[in-house]
């Protein structure tokens, strides 16, 4: 991700609806875990690897870019700056590994995934979310150099080959996602942007009222997954 895209990230993560809701998601899914080590994979600002120090981890944040690694010292974080498909850690010494909004941006997914297995413990989770379905592809991906989507078929093989077993598969961002079809037809660049402060509650509410609703199942904008090593 380009230098300018990562501060912009940073700068909204605190308030936008969408990183709001994402730190909501990971702490419902890592609630009742006994805490360990963690590794944040991609942990940008630092918002995740927050959530987890606070739950009680010990956590580490991975960063691939410069820009980015920066970025979360400045937050205090304690980050490594490395390539996702060469994890400089130890055979099985994580508890955890988060990986959100990750994967889509490595060529050789593959190989993120095969490290991520090498270094959790045989009991470990991998909790990871990416963006769903090719038909939304945009110049909102090109921007923050994406270089895929994500359909359930394809996101399962690429763990079940890599040697993890799916717990949980399950669609996010399903009640926005007309919306965000529309907005992405016509889109010229990244959607990371500041919002009006009644927009931006509005869409909170949104993706809050879909917390207790029975549509995991429908297509989404976002998939997200927990896995464990097989």
């Amino acid at each position: 991700m380009h230098d300018k895209e990562v501060r912009k990230l940073t700068e909204l993560e605190d308030t936008h609806w969408w990183y709001a809701e994402r730190r909501h998601r990971l702490a419902r899914s890592i609630a009742g875990m006994t805490p360990g080590r963690a590794l944040d994979i991609g942990a940008a600002g630092g918002g995740n690897s927050r959530v987890l120090a606070r739950e009680g981890w010990d956590v580490l944040a991975l960063e691939y870019g410069a820009e980015g690694a920066q970025v979360g010292k400045e937050r205090g974080l304690d980050v490594i700056r490395a390539d996702a498909t060469q994890l400089p850690l130890d055979r099985e010494c994580v508890d955890l590994v988060v990986a959100y909004d990750v994967l889509e941006h490595i060529p050789d997914h593959d190989a993120a995934v095969r490290e991520v297995h090498r270094i959790l413990r045989p009991d470990g989770t991998f909790l990871i979310a990416v963006p769903c379905d090719p038909r939304l592809w945009s110049a909102h991906d090109v921007a923050v150099d994406h270089v895929r989507r994500y359909t359930r078929g394809t996101l399962s093989e690429l763990l079940l080959r890599n040697r993890f077993r799916i717990e949980e598969l399950w669609s996010w961002n399903v009640l926005l996602r007309p919306t965000v079809a529309l907005r992405r037809r016509t889109s010229t660049g990244s959607d990371l942007e500041q919002l009006p402060r009644p927009v931006n509650l509005a869409l909170k509410g949104v993706v809050t009222v879909e917390r207790y609703l029975p549509v995991k199942g429908l297509p989404g904008v976002t998939l997200m997954v927990t896995a464990r090593p097989a």
